[in-house]
């Protein structure tokens, strides 16, 4: 492999990373000074510099050093709005619009994975990427009968690359001081571990991309791509194009009312995939979703969701568990008394309470319930915010908020890891769309059949009576 298809050995990663660190935990320092004198434009001249130095950093590196700045480009962030607001402007890119691999080297993977170059494999080639991601990146293209594609490639040496930032992030630990300043870094780690082992896997993700098509054709607002097959090898996966606006653009200039529905679409999406057909994605950000151009004819459209790398199947059993819990807190945030009792005993089935419970202060585990259920908790509209994204955050992660240690004594089946991954990853995306909705009677329609209660779960139902019988339920 040539010079230009490499990210760099381990030790020129680490050099960068370190490099990277160092000027942030500098600029940290300085511009908490700056703070603390009133100095409002040195202190966000600090921030902006901080921010391009991790775009610019982690976005050539691309790797599991550029998977954590996308990471970090939608969590909410332990700083005012206005500061946040500083670092996600610039982290966004990381999300789609990343520095690109060398259109040279993309090429000669490609060459290698069919046999002939790109101009001959389809019908045309265009060799600007249209989106960048850690793993690989996007082009546009068209197969011979005029299908329009878009073919994700991953980027040479990447492989070779996440090895070596997995063993140099610890170098990273100011900028996790950005998200929490009492962060335990080793679970983030592990998720960003997990996550790349699998998307560099693109035939699995193809096949996931798959099942989620045949789940999901027809809805009236969710779409996936179609995934053509006979044209995916393994570093190269081909599925349909789809034209749209991002997420950003949607915060930037659609009404209250789209927001709803699109916040609404993202909650039906996320739940009737666990719900309803035991399948998940665990990497909900906002570059995973392509929205339709204002006027769709059939109202807002649909939403398209891609990126089907870390998606997961789970059991019957575990569903049913999952429903129980879920019916456990609501009865215990509505005060029925056995509320309590019956949460204890659904946590126990579900395996997220150890043998010997000493040390485990429930009133605690039942607060932390309750906060993580917010949303869901009575009957009425409610907001997500940003507000209640962070309380959550800091009630999970931050031992001054005194609910850290008695939570880490909590056992945690891998499957519910991955779940609470969702969590916090949806949470922080409708925080920022800011929609408002029943969510608790949306949630009981998918969660145990109960009567649609939106113009959506009407059309919805509509659509579950036409197709429900016609896909293959997965294996138990």
């Amino acid at each position: 492999m040539s010079e230009r298809n490499t990210l760099g050995g381990r030790a020129r990663r680490a050099a960068k990373l370190a490099k990277l660190g160092a000027k942030a935990g500098a600029g940290l320092v300085s511009t908490r000074r700056a703070e603390r004198r009133g100095d409002e434009d040195a202190a966000d001249a600090g921030h902006e510099a901080i921010a391009d130095a991790v775009f610019e950093t982690l976005g050539s590196m691309k790797g599991a050093a550029m998977k954590l700045g996308q990471m970090m480009a939608f969590v909410d962030f332990d700083v005012p709005d206005d500061t946040s607001d500083i670092y996600r402007k610039r982290l966004n890119a990381l999300l789609d619009q990343a520095p690109a691999t060398d259109t040279d080297a993309i090429e000669e993977s490609v060459a290698e994975q069919y046999g002939a170059a790109p101009e001959d494999v389809f019908a045309r080639w265009d060799r600007e990427p249209i989106a960048v991601a850690s793993i690989g990146q996007v082009h546009r293209a068209e197969l011979p009968d005029g299908t329009e594609v878009a073919v994700k490639v991953q980027h040479p040496g990447i492989a070779e690359a996440i090895q070596a930032d997995l063993g140099n992030m610890s170098v990273l630990r100011p900028l996790f001081n950005l998200t929490h300043p009492n962060l335990d870094t080793k679970p983030l780690i592990d998720e960003v571990r997990e996550r790349l082992r699998d998307e560099l896997d693109y035939q699995k993700e193809a096949a996931y991309q798959q099942a989620f098509y045949d789940r999901f054709e027809g809805h009236p607002s969710i779409q996936i791509p179609q995934v053509f097959h006979d044209w995916c090898r393994p570093r190269v996966l081909v599925s349909a194009y789809v034209e749209g606006r991002t997420f950003e653009d949607v915060l930037e200039n659609d009404p209250k009312e789209a927001r709803d529905y699109y916040g609404e679409s993202i909650f039906r999406f996320v739940f009737s995939s666990l719900y309803r057909f035991r399948i998940f994605n665990a990497d909900p950000h906002p570059g995973n979703f392509i929205f339709p151009e204002p006027g769709s004819a059939d109202g807002y459209g649909k939403v398209t969701f891609i990126d089907f790398g870390s998606a997961r199947t789970f059991s019957s059993e575990t569903r049913s568990k999952l429903r129980a819990l879920h019916l456990a807190v609501a009865a215990d945030n509505e005060g029925d008394p056995s509320g309590s009792a019956a949460l204890e005993r659904a946590m126990s089935d579900a395996g997220l309470l150890p043998e010997d419970r000493r040390g485990i202060d429930f009133d605690v585990v039942r607060r932390w319930f309750s906060l993580a259920y917010e949303p869901l908790a009575g009957d009425r509209e409610w907001t997500y915010s940003t507000e209640y994204s962070r309380r959550l955050i800091a009630a999970s992660t931050d031992p001054t908020q005194g609910m850290e240690a008695t939570l880490r004594r909590l056992t945690m089946p891998a499957e519910y890891i991955l779940l609470n991954r969702i969590q916090f990853g949806v949470n922080s995306l409708l925080a920022r769309l800011q929609p408002t909705a029943n969510w608790q009677r949306i949630m009981e329609e998918i969660a145990t059949s109960g009567p649609p209660t939106t113009p959506l779960g009407e059309a919805e139902q509509a659509w579950l009576g036409e197709v429900n019988e016609l896909v293959e339920p997965l294996a138990s």
